[in-house]
């Protein structure tokens, strides 16, 4: 009890004074969010030799730099669309944790689907199962059954193909062994400076059993010399350049919660009426296990809960020194569910808000009804329609159950993929002027063929409106994007955009809004991904 009172005490005093130097100190809002980070995107190509604007969102979620798995199956939801790399949940404080994480994870679904995993913490030991494929598929009773104890982390990792060599073992959360003891690791992001920390390390005799960027974080914390476990983390993520929230655990029941200094990619924290704390990718996964939201876990904010005081203790990264927030717009116009609120806002109300500005600004004369490319499409949609006055129609119908994989007739059917996951309502549609509004185009192929689906079930002309401004580049930050030669937006003027895709008209959501702070990638960034597309082409 003694030595617990005593490393309380010492961490309170470190915390104490990290909290005294750090540069957020100096604005009295800071720790009482929710504030409203800014918001960037992309705005110019990957080609140019001008810096371009980067957005944590136009660009996201994991590009060729973190997709080690790089060949996307082509029968999986929205293959032309932009992947979120992961989500990420906490919990601490409740004897049914594994369960609730389970319960959070599937929440989370939608940002992961290629696999998932947790670890728990009982008996001051790391319990761990991983999986492939969904939440519902890794986990089941005799797995949970594994997963005693009051805290566990978990994690969703998104789509790409089933059966690459490397698939499995890049499932989180990982777990390592050191000298300090055993902990684990769930992250959703995107280290930029990965290949040069990974380079440093493999001279130094570090041996890497994985393709992921997380790795280098393992040993980081295993090679820093900080006594407490708190700072080890600190310590490394301060050598950390990129988009990251991180959860870990370790084997005497800590749980540290971490996001980078930018606040790139989303961790919110909740709390039951039990007193458990819950911190999660999304809200969504809170409001699942009966958490109330309390704030987001702040940019460049290290929180640490343990049994020693049972309350939150948080600290600031000092190196770099706290930017201006940079929020993933993308959550808000793609990956993030509806009912999520995301960096202090409601998803649905932007959404909502994104369909009227385009409404506003590209109204379509006598259009008869605005219709969805669903799921993403329908708040938009929503907004579009009742800002123009015009009925809201689901002319578009998505299976939900098609599989990773189909069998395919030998006879060639034209857009077999898409028929397989929408159909549409030719009562709708028939003799109609439609409007479409979906969230992205990103290599133009599922448009074209949306658009001639449409035309064949009757409609007299099709209007495409997109709630999001042309993806031209390609993230640095987690989001899976093709690379900018593959971008339609890259290639192409929206004219030719709209001759390419077969629609009557064509508009975008304006991006005026989206340009005010942007961030700039470094030399740095562009050799990162350069080096991890061509290990990435070489490990498969």
């Amino acid at each position: 009890m003694a030595a617990n009172v005593s490393s309380a005490a010492a961490t309170s005093n470190l915390l104490d004074c990290r909290l005294m130097c750090s540069p957020c100190r100096t604005t009295p809002s800071y720790k009482n969010l929710p504030y409203r980070q800014k918001q960037c995107l992309l705005i110019s190509s990957s080609n140019q030799k001008k810096p371009r604007p980067l957005a944590a969102v136009v660009s996201n979620p994991s590009c060729k730099l973190t997709n080690t798995d790089p060949q996307h199956d082509r029968y999986s939801d929205d293959s032309d669309k932009p992947r979120e790399e992961c989500g990420v949940v906490g919990i601490y404080g409740d004897p049914e944790a594994s369960r609730l994480c389970y319960l959070a994870l599937h929440a989370l679904q939608h940002r992961g689907q290629e696999g998932a995993g947790m670890v728990s913490v009982h008996n001051k030991a790391l319990k761990s199962v991983t999986g492939i494929g969904l939440v519902s598929h890794v986990f089941n009773e005799s797995e949970l059954d594994q997963l005693p104890g009051d805290m566990a982390i978990g994690h969703v990792r998104y789509s790409t193909a089933a059966g690459s060599s490397s698939m499995l073992k890049n499932v989180q959360p990982f777990v390592a062994s050191c000298k300090f003891g055993s902990f684990g690791v769930a992250h959703n992001g995107n280290f930029v400076n990965y290949q040069l920390l990974r380079a440093k390390l493999e001279e130094k005799g570090s041996i890497f059993r994985t393709t992921s960027d997380t790795e280098v974080v393992l040993h980081l914390i295993a090679k820093s010399k900080a006594k407490l476990f708190v700072l080890r983390i600190l310590e490394a993520c301060e050598k950390l350049q990129g988009a990251y929230s991180m959860v870990f655990a370790t084997e005497d029941g800590k749980l540290v919660a971490v996001r980078d200094p930018f606040g790139f990619r989303p961790l919110v924290m909740g709390r039951r009426s039990n007193g458990a704390i819950v911190f999660a990718s999304e809200t969504c996964a809170l409001d699942l296990v009966d958490a109330t939201y309390e704030r987001e876990v702040h940019p460049g904010e290290v929180v640490l809960v343990d049994d020693t005081t049972k309350e939150l203790q948080s600290m600031y990264l000092l190196q770099p020194h706290p930017p201006e927030p940079k929020s993933c717009i993308f959550e808000h116009i793609y990956f993030a569910q509806p009912n999520s609120i995301v960096f202090g806002k409601s998803v649905y109300e932007s959404r909502r808000a994104f369909g009227e500005i385009l409404a506003r600004e590209a109204p379509v004369e006598g259009c008869d009804v605005v219709i969805a490319v669903p799921d993403s499409g329908v708040v938009a949609a929503l907004g579009y329609a009742a800002k123009a006055g015009v009925p809201y129609q689901q002319g578009l119908i998505r299976s939900h159950y098609v599989g990773r994989t189909f069998i395919e007739p030998s006879q060639k059917i034209r857009d077999f993929a898409v028929k397989l996951k929408l159909s549409p309502v030719k009562a709708v549609l028939e003799g109609k002027k439609v409007v479409v509004v979906d969230d992205s185009i990103v290599r133009g192929t599922t448009s074209s063929k949306i658009v001639r689906m449409l035309k064949e079930a009757g409609a007299k002309e099709v209007h495409m409106r997109i709630a999001s401004p042309p993806i031209i580049a390609s993230c640095y930050y987690g989001i899976d994007t093709p690379s900018a030669e593959e971008l339609i937006s890259n290639r192409m003027k929206v004219e030719e955009i709209r001759k390419f895709i077969g629609a009557d008209s064509l508009a975008f959501l304006p991006s005026d809004s989206f340009r005010k702070y942007p961030l700039y990638p470094t030399v740095a960034m562009d050799k990162s991904r350069d080096d991890r597309m061509k290990s990435t082409a070489a490990a498969n």
